[in-house]
């Protein structure tokens, strides 16, 4: 095994994990707004421009461009997100698994149109504490993509009392 494909499966258990873990015991529209509002105050407490959308079900219920954002963040977020909602997994994984499989992309293994689908780090599925299927998706673009899922994984933890430090993708 190479040193890139090592590290590439240590984040790609580390996400599975985060996935396990990071379940809400709800996720409404004082949540979702909560949480996007949480990732705008982080990103500008950090001088980061960032375009973030939260949404239950299908429905988008927070949606903020920060200044120094372009028009392609939101074109990333919506892609990002598609596929998690396609796929049930946070897109930076899906895309960590397709590079661990020889790089395909998301057209060529699933026929999902790039058009439509990223598979670029920064959407995580919401699940709920007591199981079932992804009820919302929470999404950052405007860093890098392994940034972009940490900081959504960031303010999840935040808002479930878990340490970061348990939680976090390795440095």
């Amino acid at each position: 095994m190479t040193h890139d494909h090592d590290l590439l499966r240590r984040d790609l258990d580390r996400i599975t994990e985060q996935e396990t873990r990071l379940r809400l015991p709800t996720w409404s529209e004082a949540v979702a707004w909560q949480l996007g509002c949480r990732l705008r105050e982080l990103a500008a407490a950090r001088g980061k421009a960032i375009t973030i959308e939260a949404r239950l079900a299908r429905e988008t219920v927070f949606l903020c461009a920060m200044p120094g954002t372009a028009p392609t963040n939101a074109d990333w977020a919506r892609r990002k997100r598609n596929t998690v909602e396609s796929l049930q997994r946070s897109s930076y994984a899906v895309g960590l698994q397709l590079a661990l499989e020889g790089g395909a992309t998301l057209e060529a293994k699933l026929a999902l149109p790039a058009r439509d689908h990223a598979s670029a780090g920064g959407c995580v599925p919401i699940r709920l504490a007591n199981g079932g299927a992804c009820v919302g998706t929470l999404t950052v673009s405007g860093l890098p993509q392994r940034e972009d899922h940490a900081l959504v994984v960031e303010v999840l933890a935040e808002h479930l009392g878990i340490a970061l430090g348990d939680i976090a993708l390795a440095d």
